[in-house]
Protein backbone atom coordinates (compact mmCIF):
# COMPACT_ATOMS: atom_id res chain seq x y z
CA UNK A 1 0.00 0.00 0.00
CA UNK A 2 1.19 3.53 -0.85
CA UNK A 3 0.21 6.70 1.02
CA UNK A 4 -0.89 9.49 -1.32
CA UNK A 5 -3.04 12.62 -1.60
CA UNK A 6 -5.25 13.67 -4.53
CA UNK A 7 -4.71 17.14 -6.02
CA UNK A 8 -6.90 18.97 -8.53
CA UNK A 9 -5.54 22.00 -10.44
CA UNK A 10 -8.92 23.46 -11.47
CA UNK A 11 -12.54 23.06 -10.44
CA UNK A 12 -13.47 20.80 -13.37
CA UNK A 13 -10.17 18.96 -13.77
CA UNK A 14 -8.97 15.48 -13.03
CA UNK A 15 -7.36 14.52 -9.73
CA UNK A 16 -3.72 13.41 -9.67
CA UNK A 17 -1.78 11.44 -7.06
CA UNK A 18 1.15 13.00 -5.20
CA UNK A 19 3.35 11.85 -2.35
CA UNK A 20 2.54 13.79 0.87
CA UNK A 21 6.23 13.78 1.90
CA UNK A 22 5.37 13.37 5.56
CA UNK A 23 2.82 16.21 5.60
CA UNK A 24 -0.66 15.84 7.00
CA UNK A 25 -2.91 17.53 4.46
CA UNK A 26 -6.68 17.91 4.78
CA UNK A 27 -9.24 18.11 2.01
CA UNK A 28 -9.64 21.63 0.58
CA UNK A 29 -6.19 22.90 1.54
CA UNK A 30 -4.11 24.65 -1.13
CA UNK A 31 -0.74 23.03 -1.91
CA UNK A 32 2.26 23.59 -4.15
CA UNK A 33 3.40 20.43 -5.93
CA UNK A 34 6.14 19.49 -8.34
CA UNK A 35 5.07 18.45 -11.86
CA UNK A 36 6.72 17.89 -15.20
CA UNK A 37 5.93 21.53 -16.06
CA UNK A 38 7.49 22.84 -12.87
CA UNK A 39 5.80 24.05 -9.69
CA UNK A 40 2.01 24.11 -9.81
CA UNK A 41 -0.63 25.48 -7.45
CA UNK A 42 -3.60 23.21 -6.69
CA UNK A 43 -6.23 22.13 -4.20
CA UNK A 44 -6.27 18.91 -2.20
CA UNK A 45 -9.30 16.89 -3.36
CA UNK A 46 -8.71 14.08 -0.85
CA UNK A 47 -6.40 13.97 2.15
CA UNK A 48 -3.90 11.32 3.13
CA UNK A 49 -5.07 7.84 2.18
CA UNK A 50 -3.64 4.56 0.96
CA UNK A 51 -4.06 2.83 -2.41
CA UNK A 52 -2.68 -0.33 -3.98
CA UNK A 53 0.80 -0.17 -5.42
CA UNK A 54 -0.42 -1.07 -8.92
CA UNK A 55 -2.72 2.02 -8.91
CA UNK A 56 0.26 4.39 -8.69
CA UNK A 57 2.49 5.32 -11.63
CA UNK A 58 6.06 5.55 -10.42
CA UNK A 59 7.95 7.75 -9.83
CA UNK A 60 5.43 9.55 -7.63
CA UNK A 61 6.13 13.29 -7.44
CA UNK A 62 6.09 14.92 -3.97
CA UNK A 63 4.23 17.82 -2.41
CA UNK A 64 6.61 20.77 -2.01
CA UNK A 65 4.67 22.64 0.69
CA UNK A 66 1.29 23.73 1.89
CA UNK A 67 0.45 27.01 0.16
CA UNK A 68 1.35 30.18 2.05
CA UNK A 69 -0.21 33.65 1.82
CA UNK A 70 2.39 34.63 -0.75
CA UNK A 71 1.49 31.59 -2.85
CA UNK A 72 -2.19 32.48 -2.68
CA UNK A 73 -1.50 36.07 -3.78
CA UNK A 74 0.69 34.85 -6.64
CA UNK A 75 -2.02 32.45 -7.84
CA UNK A 76 -4.68 35.19 -7.68
CA UNK A 77 -2.44 37.57 -9.64
CA UNK A 78 -2.13 34.92 -12.35
CA UNK A 79 -5.94 34.64 -12.53
CA UNK A 80 -6.22 38.39 -13.07
CA UNK A 81 -3.61 38.33 -15.84
CA UNK A 82 -5.51 35.56 -17.64
CA UNK A 83 -8.37 37.95 -18.44
CA UNK A 84 -5.96 40.51 -19.89
CA UNK A 85 -4.16 37.85 -21.96
CA UNK A 86 -7.48 36.49 -23.27
CA UNK A 87 -8.68 39.89 -24.51
CA UNK A 88 -5.33 40.71 -26.15
CA UNK A 89 -5.07 37.32 -27.90
CA UNK A 90 -8.67 37.57 -29.12
CA UNK A 91 -7.93 40.96 -30.68
CA UNK A 92 -4.80 39.66 -32.43
CA UNK A 93 -6.67 36.65 -33.85
CA UNK A 94 -9.03 39.07 -35.58
CA UNK A 95 -6.15 41.26 -36.81
CA UNK A 96 -4.29 38.29 -38.33
CA UNK A 97 -7.50 36.84 -39.78
CA UNK A 98 -6.99 33.38 -38.27
CA UNK A 99 -9.85 30.84 -38.40
CA UNK A 100 -9.69 29.81 -34.76
CA UNK A 101 -11.80 30.28 -31.64
CA UNK A 102 -10.06 31.12 -28.37
CA UNK A 103 -11.53 29.14 -25.47
CA UNK A 104 -9.42 29.66 -22.34
CA UNK A 105 -6.09 30.93 -21.03
CA UNK A 106 -4.03 29.47 -18.16
CA UNK A 107 -1.18 31.31 -16.47
CA UNK A 108 1.66 29.25 -14.99
CA UNK A 109 2.17 29.47 -11.21
CA UNK A 110 5.70 30.77 -11.62
CA UNK A 111 4.57 33.28 -14.28
CA UNK A 112 7.00 32.09 -16.94
CA UNK A 113 4.47 30.23 -19.13
CA UNK A 114 1.06 31.04 -20.64
CA UNK A 115 -1.13 28.35 -22.21
CA UNK A 116 -3.81 29.31 -24.76
CA UNK A 117 -6.58 26.79 -25.64
CA UNK A 118 -8.44 27.16 -28.96
CA UNK A 119 -10.70 25.20 -31.31
CA UNK A 120 -10.52 25.09 -35.09
CA UNK A 121 -11.87 22.93 -37.92
CA UNK A 122 -8.43 22.49 -39.47
CA UNK A 123 -4.78 23.36 -39.11
CA UNK A 124 -3.91 26.98 -38.32
CA UNK A 125 -0.64 28.77 -39.03
CA UNK A 126 -0.27 30.84 -35.83
CA UNK A 127 3.50 31.47 -35.92
CA UNK A 128 3.10 35.24 -36.26
CA UNK A 129 0.57 35.22 -33.43
CA UNK A 130 3.00 33.40 -31.11
CA UNK A 131 5.73 35.93 -31.83
CA UNK A 132 3.41 38.81 -31.06
CA UNK A 133 2.21 37.24 -27.78
CA UNK A 134 5.75 36.42 -26.66
CA UNK A 135 6.93 39.98 -27.24
CA UNK A 136 3.94 41.33 -25.33
CA UNK A 137 3.95 39.13 -22.19
CA UNK A 138 7.67 38.22 -22.06
CA UNK A 139 6.87 34.58 -21.26
CA UNK A 140 6.82 31.19 -22.91
CA UNK A 141 3.72 30.93 -25.13
CA UNK A 142 1.99 27.64 -25.95
CA UNK A 143 -1.12 27.31 -28.12
CA UNK A 144 -3.01 24.04 -27.78
CA UNK A 145 -5.87 22.93 -30.05
CA UNK A 146 -8.71 21.08 -28.27
CA UNK A 147 -11.97 19.43 -29.32
CA UNK A 148 -15.55 20.58 -28.86
CA UNK A 149 -16.05 18.27 -25.87
CA UNK A 150 -13.11 19.83 -24.04
CA UNK A 151 -14.46 23.25 -24.93
CA UNK A 152 -17.82 22.42 -23.32
CA UNK A 153 -16.01 21.10 -20.25
CA UNK A 154 -14.00 24.31 -19.83
CA UNK A 155 -16.83 26.76 -20.47
CA UNK A 156 -19.66 24.85 -18.78
CA UNK A 157 -23.36 25.42 -19.38
CA UNK A 158 -26.78 23.75 -19.19
CA UNK A 159 -27.75 20.61 -21.08
CA UNK A 160 -31.08 19.67 -22.66
CA UNK A 161 -32.10 18.13 -19.32
CA UNK A 162 -31.80 21.51 -17.60
CA UNK A 163 -28.84 20.49 -15.45
CA UNK A 164 -25.18 21.59 -15.75
CA UNK A 165 -22.99 19.64 -18.14
CA UNK A 166 -21.84 16.28 -16.79
CA UNK A 167 -18.37 16.90 -18.20
CA UNK A 168 -18.05 20.15 -16.22
CA UNK A 169 -19.40 18.61 -13.00
CA UNK A 170 -18.02 15.13 -12.35
CA UNK A 171 -16.76 13.46 -15.55
CA UNK A 172 -12.98 13.29 -15.53
CA UNK A 173 -12.61 11.37 -18.80
CA UNK A 174 -14.62 11.19 -22.01
CA UNK A 175 -15.86 7.70 -22.87
CA UNK A 176 -16.68 6.74 -26.49
CA UNK A 177 -20.38 7.06 -27.33
CA UNK A 178 -21.88 5.47 -30.46
CA UNK A 179 -25.22 5.62 -32.27
CA UNK A 180 -25.70 1.93 -31.40
CA UNK A 181 -26.35 2.93 -27.79
CA UNK A 182 -29.29 5.08 -28.86
CA UNK A 183 -30.69 2.21 -30.94
CA UNK A 184 -30.39 -0.23 -28.03
CA UNK A 185 -32.27 2.14 -25.73
CA UNK A 186 -35.02 2.69 -28.31
CA UNK A 187 -34.37 6.44 -28.61
CA UNK A 188 -35.11 8.60 -31.61
CA UNK A 189 -32.22 8.68 -34.06
CA UNK A 190 -32.83 12.37 -34.76
CA UNK A 191 -29.39 14.01 -34.27
CA UNK A 192 -30.92 17.08 -32.61
CA UNK A 193 -32.48 14.94 -29.87
CA UNK A 194 -29.52 12.72 -28.98
CA UNK A 195 -26.76 15.32 -29.34
CA UNK A 196 -25.50 17.61 -26.61
CA UNK A 197 -24.74 21.31 -26.74
CA UNK A 198 -21.25 20.51 -28.01
CA UNK A 199 -22.74 18.87 -31.12
CA UNK A 200 -21.59 15.35 -30.22
CA UNK A 201 -23.64 12.44 -28.91
CA UNK A 202 -24.69 12.96 -25.29
CA UNK A 203 -22.39 11.41 -22.70
CA UNK A 204 -25.39 10.19 -20.67
CA UNK A 205 -26.13 7.56 -23.35
CA UNK A 206 -23.26 5.60 -21.82
CA UNK A 207 -24.71 5.53 -18.28
CA UNK A 208 -27.45 2.91 -18.78
CA UNK A 209 -25.95 1.01 -21.70
CA UNK A 210 -25.05 -2.06 -19.62
CA UNK A 211 -28.55 -2.28 -18.11
CA UNK A 212 -30.21 -2.08 -21.54
CA UNK A 213 -27.87 -4.72 -22.97
CA UNK A 214 -28.97 -7.15 -20.23
CA UNK A 215 -32.64 -6.41 -20.93
CA UNK A 216 -32.22 -6.92 -24.68
CA UNK A 217 -30.88 -10.45 -24.07
CA UNK A 218 -34.19 -11.42 -22.38
CA UNK A 219 -36.53 -9.58 -24.75
CA UNK A 220 -37.85 -10.84 -28.10
CA UNK A 221 -37.21 -8.81 -31.22
CA UNK A 222 -39.85 -6.88 -33.08
CA UNK A 223 -41.63 -8.98 -35.78
CA UNK A 224 -40.60 -12.19 -33.99
CA UNK A 225 -43.01 -15.13 -34.23
CA UNK A 226 -43.82 -16.28 -30.69
CA UNK A 227 -46.13 -18.59 -28.81
CA UNK A 228 -48.20 -17.11 -26.01
CA UNK A 229 -50.72 -18.53 -23.52
CA UNK A 230 -53.45 -17.27 -25.90
CA UNK A 231 -51.92 -18.76 -29.05
CA UNK A 232 -49.29 -17.93 -31.62
CA UNK A 233 -48.67 -14.37 -32.75
CA UNK A 234 -46.24 -11.70 -33.95
CA UNK A 235 -44.46 -9.23 -31.70
CA UNK A 236 -45.44 -5.66 -32.62
CA UNK A 237 -43.79 -3.60 -29.89
CA UNK A 238 -41.32 -4.27 -27.05
CA UNK A 239 -41.06 -2.26 -23.82
CA UNK A 240 -37.70 -3.03 -22.25
CA UNK A 241 -38.21 -1.11 -19.01
CA UNK A 242 -41.60 -2.68 -18.25
CA UNK A 243 -40.49 -6.12 -19.39
CA UNK A 244 -43.45 -6.82 -21.67
CA UNK A 245 -44.32 -6.98 -25.36
CA UNK A 246 -47.42 -6.37 -27.48
CA UNK A 247 -48.39 -9.35 -29.64
CA UNK A 248 -50.85 -9.61 -32.56
CA UNK A 249 -52.36 -13.09 -32.37
CA UNK A 250 -52.60 -15.29 -35.48
CA UNK A 251 -55.24 -17.68 -34.11
CA UNK A 252 -58.91 -16.87 -33.82
CA UNK A 253 -60.72 -13.76 -34.95
CA UNK A 254 -59.51 -11.44 -32.17
CA UNK A 255 -57.44 -8.79 -33.96
CA UNK A 256 -56.65 -6.72 -30.86
CA UNK A 257 -53.11 -6.50 -29.47
CA UNK A 258 -52.43 -8.31 -26.23
CA UNK A 259 -49.60 -7.65 -23.80
CA UNK A 260 -47.48 -10.44 -22.33
CA UNK A 261 -44.38 -10.49 -20.17
CA UNK A 262 -41.13 -11.86 -21.53
CA UNK A 263 -41.47 -15.01 -19.39
CA UNK A 264 -44.81 -15.86 -21.03
CA UNK A 265 -43.39 -15.79 -24.56
CA UNK A 266 -41.74 -18.69 -26.36
CA UNK A 267 -39.83 -17.49 -29.44
CA UNK A 268 -40.44 -19.72 -32.49
CA UNK A 269 -38.58 -17.72 -35.14
CA UNK A 270 -38.93 -14.68 -37.37
CA UNK A 271 -41.04 -13.68 -40.36
CA UNK A 272 -40.05 -16.81 -42.28
CA UNK A 273 -41.27 -19.06 -39.50
CA UNK A 274 -44.58 -17.19 -39.42
CA UNK A 275 -45.04 -17.73 -43.17
CA UNK A 276 -44.39 -21.47 -42.70
CA UNK A 277 -47.02 -21.56 -39.96
CA UNK A 278 -49.66 -19.88 -42.14
CA UNK A 279 -49.03 -22.29 -45.03
CA UNK A 280 -49.03 -25.33 -42.75
CA UNK A 281 -52.22 -24.20 -41.06
CA UNK A 282 -53.98 -23.73 -44.41
CA UNK A 283 -52.91 -27.22 -45.53
CA UNK A 284 -53.68 -28.79 -42.15
CA UNK A 285 -50.10 -30.00 -41.65
CA UNK A 286 -49.08 -28.18 -38.46
CA UNK A 287 -47.46 -31.21 -36.81
CA UNK A 288 -45.48 -32.11 -39.94
CA UNK A 289 -44.10 -28.54 -40.08
CA UNK A 290 -43.05 -28.73 -36.44
CA UNK A 291 -45.92 -26.74 -34.93
CA UNK A 292 -48.24 -27.79 -32.16
CA UNK A 293 -51.94 -27.24 -32.63
CA UNK A 294 -52.17 -26.02 -29.04
CA UNK A 295 -49.82 -24.01 -26.82
CA UNK A 296 -46.76 -25.69 -25.35
CA UNK A 297 -47.27 -27.62 -22.07
CA UNK A 298 -45.59 -24.90 -20.04
CA UNK A 299 -47.71 -22.14 -21.53
CA UNK A 300 -50.80 -24.32 -21.25
CA UNK A 301 -50.24 -24.74 -17.53
CA UNK A 302 -50.01 -20.96 -17.16
CA UNK A 303 -53.21 -20.58 -19.18
CA UNK A 304 -55.08 -23.17 -17.15
CA UNK A 305 -53.93 -21.72 -13.85
CA UNK A 306 -55.17 -18.23 -14.79
CA UNK A 307 -58.74 -17.53 -13.52
CA UNK A 308 -61.35 -17.20 -16.32
CA UNK A 309 -62.81 -13.75 -16.91
CA UNK A 310 -66.53 -13.01 -16.98
CA UNK A 311 -66.63 -11.98 -20.66
CA UNK A 312 -64.56 -14.90 -21.96
CA UNK A 313 -66.37 -17.90 -20.45
CA UNK A 314 -69.33 -18.98 -18.37
CA UNK A 315 -69.98 -22.07 -16.23
CA UNK A 316 -72.78 -24.42 -17.26
CA UNK A 317 -74.98 -26.40 -14.92
CA UNK A 318 -72.56 -29.31 -15.16
CA UNK A 319 -69.69 -27.15 -13.92
CA UNK A 320 -67.90 -27.17 -17.29
CA UNK A 321 -66.51 -23.82 -18.46
CA UNK A 322 -67.57 -23.02 -22.01
CA UNK A 323 -66.17 -20.16 -24.05
CA UNK A 324 -68.76 -17.69 -25.34
CA UNK A 325 -68.58 -16.32 -28.87
CA UNK A 326 -66.83 -12.97 -28.98
CA UNK A 327 -68.22 -9.86 -30.61
CA UNK A 328 -65.91 -10.41 -33.59
CA UNK A 329 -67.42 -13.85 -34.27
CA UNK A 330 -70.94 -12.36 -34.01
CA UNK A 331 -70.10 -9.66 -36.55
CA UNK A 332 -68.59 -12.25 -38.86
CA UNK A 333 -71.81 -14.32 -38.84
CA UNK A 334 -73.95 -11.26 -39.53
CA UNK A 335 -71.74 -10.27 -42.46
CA UNK A 336 -71.94 -13.80 -43.85
CA UNK A 337 -75.76 -13.80 -43.74
CA UNK A 338 -75.90 -10.36 -45.37
CA UNK A 339 -73.64 -11.55 -48.21
CA UNK A 340 -75.82 -14.61 -48.88
CA UNK A 341 -78.99 -12.48 -49.01
CA UNK A 342 -77.32 -10.06 -51.42
CA UNK A 343 -76.25 -12.90 -53.73
CA UNK A 344 -79.80 -14.35 -53.76
CA UNK A 345 -81.27 -10.93 -54.61
CA UNK A 346 -78.86 -10.39 -57.53
CA UNK A 347 -79.66 -13.88 -58.91
CA UNK A 348 -83.40 -13.18 -58.79
CA UNK A 349 -82.97 -9.85 -60.63
CA UNK A 350 -80.86 -11.47 -63.36
CA UNK A 351 -83.45 -14.19 -64.03
CA UNK A 352 -86.21 -11.58 -64.24
CA UNK A 353 -84.33 -9.58 -66.90
CA UNK A 354 -83.71 -12.69 -69.00
CA UNK A 355 -87.43 -13.50 -69.07
CA UNK A 356 -88.36 -9.91 -70.06
CA UNK A 357 -86.12 -10.13 -73.19
CA UNK A 358 -84.45 -6.76 -72.65
CA UNK A 359 -80.68 -6.64 -73.23
CA UNK A 360 -78.55 -6.55 -70.10
CA UNK A 361 -77.95 -3.11 -68.71
CA UNK A 362 -74.53 -1.73 -69.57
CA UNK A 363 -74.00 -3.81 -72.74
CA UNK A 364 -73.06 -1.93 -75.94
CA UNK A 365 -75.79 -2.11 -78.52
CA UNK A 366 -74.95 -3.61 -81.89
CA UNK A 367 -76.73 -3.64 -85.22
CA UNK A 368 -78.30 -7.02 -84.42
CA UNK A 369 -79.95 -5.48 -81.38
CA UNK A 370 -81.61 -2.71 -83.39
CA UNK A 371 -85.24 -3.75 -83.89
CA UNK A 372 -88.43 -1.94 -84.48
CA UNK A 373 -89.80 -3.15 -81.21
CA UNK A 374 -90.68 0.00 -79.25
CA UNK A 375 -89.86 -1.79 -75.96
CA UNK A 376 -86.18 -1.93 -77.00
CA UNK A 377 -84.04 1.18 -76.37
CA UNK A 378 -83.22 2.90 -79.71
CA UNK A 379 -80.12 5.09 -80.32
CA UNK A 380 -80.58 8.77 -80.95
CA UNK A 381 -80.63 10.09 -84.47
CA UNK A 382 -77.15 10.87 -85.73
CA UNK A 383 -75.50 8.86 -82.95
CA UNK A 384 -72.33 7.01 -83.92
CA UNK A 385 -72.54 3.26 -83.43
CA UNK A 386 -69.67 1.63 -81.60
CA UNK A 387 -67.82 -1.24 -83.23
CA UNK A 388 -67.59 -4.61 -81.53
CA UNK A 389 -64.69 -4.94 -79.14
CA UNK A 390 -62.86 -7.45 -81.40
CA UNK A 391 -62.77 -4.89 -84.25
CA UNK A 392 -61.51 -1.94 -82.22
CA UNK A 393 -57.93 -0.74 -82.39
CA UNK A 394 -56.30 -0.88 -78.99
CA UNK A 395 -53.10 1.14 -78.88
CA UNK A 396 -51.72 -0.23 -82.16
CA UNK A 397 -49.50 1.90 -84.34
CA UNK A 398 -50.52 3.17 -87.76
CA UNK A 399 -50.47 0.51 -90.43
CA UNK A 400 -47.96 0.88 -93.22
Amino acid sequence: MTEIISVRFNDRGKSYFFEPAGLKIEKGEKVVVETAKGLEYGECARGNHHVNDDAVVQPLRPVVRIATEADNRSAQAGKDKEKEAFDYCQKKIVDFGLEMKLVNVEYGFEGNKILFFFTSEGRVDFRELVKDLASMFRARIELRQIGVRDEAKMLGGLGVCGRPFCCSQFLTEFHPVSIKMAKTQGLSLNPTKISGTCGRLMCCLKYEECAYEDLVKKAPRTDAFVETPSGKGTVINVNLLRGNAKVRLEDGYDTTLKTFTFDELDILGGKGRRAEYIVAKAEGKLEEAGFSASPSPELKRKLDSAPPTSHDSQTTSTGVSQKQPSIFEHRREMKKEHTQEHKHERKHTSEHKKKSGNPPVGRILKKDDMTTDPSHPQPLEGAKLKKPHHKRRRGRGKSG
